[in-house]
């Protein structure tokens, strides 16, 4: 099997999810792992699927028969890399204000760890007034990564940048 990552972009309404996922049926395709989301009024999302190379092809000119509804990007998989290390999750909660994510995404990199998964969001803060914060990462250390470096990483940054980190084992 060819798998093949589609990202979409469009105007949100009724049936989208529907609209990709006939496409990728009526091709013998299997829906495999999928984030999708409404933000900003824009429907957007990122969807794995795998397909015999046969009909790859016809797979990804069906999907361009969505443009005007849809704008969907087709990339070729790359398969799935060996999940050496070790997996780090963790959530951040604080005040919202700009480069939250630019700081984490750095301290991470800098230890050499890949993020897997990252879901972030703001809310209204009740009691406090402003926006909050809140994200959800997945990142995967390297075996030679000492992990505990990484996590006194976080823990100096949630300190400088005034965010709660929680580790999750």
């Amino acid at each position: 099997m060819t798998t093949l990552v589609l990202t979409v972009v469009g105007d949100d309404r009724a049936g989208l999810v529907s609209a990709v996922a006939d496409i990728v049926d009526a091709h013998g395709g299997n829906w495999e792992n999928s984030e999708l989301a409404e933000l900003a009024g824009a429907f957007a999302g990122i969807i794995e699927v795998s397909v015999t190379p046969a009909r790859a092809d016809d797979l990804r000119a069906a999907l361009d028969g969505l443009a005007g509804t849809l704008t969907v990007t087709v990339h070729a998989g790359a398969g799935s890399a060996d999940a050496a290390g070790r997996t780090v999750t963790f959530d951040v909660v604080g005040n919202d204000r700009p480069g939250i994510v630019r700081e984490v995404s750095a301290a991470l990199g800098a230890h050499g760890a890949s993020i897997e998964r990252m879901s972030t969001q703001t809310t209204d803060a009740a009691m406090a007034g402003g926006r909050l914060f809140e994200a959800s990462i997945t990142a995967t250390v390297a075996a030679d990564v000492a992990v505990d470096d990484l996590v006194a990483r976080l823990e100096r940054l949630a300190t400088e940048i005034q965010v709660d980190v929680t580790l999750a084992d």
